[in-house]
């Protein structure tokens, strides 16, 4: 979207909220409403925010057609809308959903579970880690 946004019925007090990209983007966390998953990210403009408000389904911008899109028409992996709410600087939308089927285009439940970058429960690894790094470190007094 590097042209001027289409004209939006989304409500005034809303849209003076929203922190946009350069291109009048907003970065959109779906999440399953009961148990907190994280399932994707996907980009709203105003008027894909107007949508997903008024209609109860998750529209889309996609940044690589230049159209909207709603999470199932074509796949089938619906997204009903539970709730929605702005972070604290009104840059990123978190829409709460009950997803049908998988979230992610590659078929998977979610989009985060394929590179996990960090396992989930690291306290043992960060307590070794901070071990041996500060006996393998040779760092003197003087180095502080």
């Amino acid at each position: 979207m590097t042209s001027t946004p289409p004209p939006s019925s989304l409500d005034p007090d809303i849209a003076a909220r929203l922190k946009r990209s350069a291109d009048g983007l907003v970065p959109a966390i779906a999440q399953q409403y009961d148990t907190g998953e994280v399932l994707m990210l996907g980009w709203m403009d105003d008027e894909a925010l107007h949508r997903t408000l008024t209609t109860g389904r998750c529209t889309y911008w996609s940044r690589s057609r230049q159209e909207y899109w709603v999470k199932g028409d074509t796949s089938g992996h619906f997204q009903h809308v539970k709730s929605v709410a702005l972070d604290c600087d009104a840059d990123t939308v978190l829409v709460k959903v009950d997803q049908i089927g998988a979230a992610c285009h590659t078929g998977a439940r979610t989009c985060f579970d394929a590179d996990v970058l960090l396992k989930e429960d690291p306290e043992e690894d960060f307590k070794e880690g901070l071990i041996k790094e500060g006996a393998d470190s040779g760092t003197a007094a003087s180095d502080q």
